[in-house]
């Protein structure tokens, strides 16, 4: 049985909501990877009674804890204290963690204000853990049955000093069996239109099923156990992804990252040596910010509306055919602009149905390629961020698909 896994993070900003807590998300799919079977995320405000409370539970029922925030200088951060009291230790002072401290306000030239003094307090017999990235030093101590690492809250100090200071250690504390994570990215359908598509798919006892949706994508993931064999971990992959087709952008895990749909079509445009010219109207320049840096992203424009950009580029094309006008625009375009590609992403809909949320628009996307044009069409509701972002993302998906067609 694999040992169990709980966080804990502290302060007020968490539990009224004014601070979205990533630590916890982020915290628990390393231990899932690692072995863990993660049980609670427990967020508790600035009370050192409730505090106290929590961690003499948490030492009866967990095997390890990771503890984020409350490690700071102000009277409001209170974890240190609460530890000392819950476990029935002293708090101690740690000469070397507050040299570190001093070093850290002399390398910017400022003075250290007093009140940083009682981060250097640990208590009594715990290990400090060195903060590479801030003032506040971590620790870690057993205590009953648990063992617990306490890190700052803010992420980027937690999340190195996890890496390189608590991880490296977990396998040497506890009889770890990872789990191996597969990940079926896909765009362009919803959590259960995929399940549906898939529930033929037997799954085994052993295997845990789930969904992510997200704006950007929905992830179809897939948890082995340790020892699950990988002939038959490949073929149950491949009997999930074979019902969604190419709407599967990426199938992460065992080793392979690749990241969102604009990593994958970066990899892809880069090992392809190809070039892009993009037109947005309902992205409104989201498109291009997506793809920012990308080399092969020669030129972007953003227009309004189909008569603007017709007007400007002196195009006349007869009827409201809109798929036709987008063609002739790529055409046109692909001339002056030297591109390989040339995305053209028009719709049909008002401005009022653009920011109704009740109501649709239509998308139409034109890319241009070597071999003619490839065309895709879209109905997208919801509130005028939604209708921008999946503009965006369903024209470089029409990219993509045509990227991996030639992979």
């Amino acid at each position: 049985m694999n040992p169990t896994l709980e966080t804990f993070s502290q302060g007020e900003e968490i539990v009224t909501g004014q601070t979205v807590d990533t630590n916890a998300a982020w915290l628990s799919q390393q231990a899932v990877q690692l072995g863990f079977t993660v049980t609670r995320h427990t967020a508790v405000g600035d009370k050192l009674d409730d505090l106290i409370t929590l961690l003499q539970e948490i030492s009866s029922r967990a095997d390890c804890c990771i503890c984020t925030g409350g490690l700071g200088p102000t009277t409001d951060d209170l974890t240190t204290e609460a530890v000392a009291q819950a476990f029935g230790l002293q708090l101690v002072f740690d000469a070397a963690a507050f040299a570190r401290m001093q070093q850290f306000f002399a390398n910017r030239n400022k003075p250290m204000p007093e009140a940083n003094r009682k981060q250097a307090m640990l208590p009594e017999g715990a290990l400090r853990l060195d903060n590479d990235w801030g003032t506040a030093p971590g620790f870690a101590i057993q205590h009953n049955r648990c063992w617990f690492a306490f890190l700052p809250g803010v992420p980027s100090e937690m999340r190195p000093m996890f890496l390189e200071k608590i991880l490296p250690t977990l396998p040497e504390r506890f009889a770890l069996r990872p789990a191996t994570l597969i990940t079926v990215k896909t765009i362009g359908l919803g959590e259960s239109d995929i399940q549906q598509r898939i529930s033929a798919v037997p799954i085994p006892q052993q295997v845990q099923l789930g969904f992510r949706a997200g704006l950007n994508d929905v992830q179809t993931k897939l948890l082995f156990p340790q020892g699950y064999p990988a002939a038959e971990r490949q073929t149950l992959v491949d009997r999930i992804a074979a019902p969604l087709g190419d709407y599967v952008f990426a199938i992460d895990g065992a080793g392979c990252e690749s990241g969102d749909l604009v990593a994958v079509i970066d990899g892809l445009m880069m090992q392809q040596g190809k070039t892009l010219a993009v037109v947005e109207t309902v992205s409104q320049g989201l498109l291009a910010g997506l793809c920012l840096g990308a080399n092969w992203l020669l030129e972007t424009r953003y227009e309004q509306s189909i008569e603007r950009l017709r007007h400007k580029l002196n195009i006349t094309v007869t009827g409201d055919d809109v798929m036709a006008q987008a063609q002739a625009i790529a055409a046109t375009l692909r001339q002056g602009s030297g591109a390989d590609y040339v995305l053209v992403q028009l719709y049909t809909g008002d401005k009022n149905q653009f920011n109704d949320r009740d109501q649709a628009i239509v998308l139409y996307d034109v890319l241009l390629t070597e071999s003619g044009f490839k065309t895709a069409a879209h109905t997208v509701a919801g509130s005028g961020k939604r209708k921008q972002t999946q503009a965006a993302l369903l024209a470089l998906d029409l990219l993509r698909r045509h990227l991996q067609q030639k992979a």
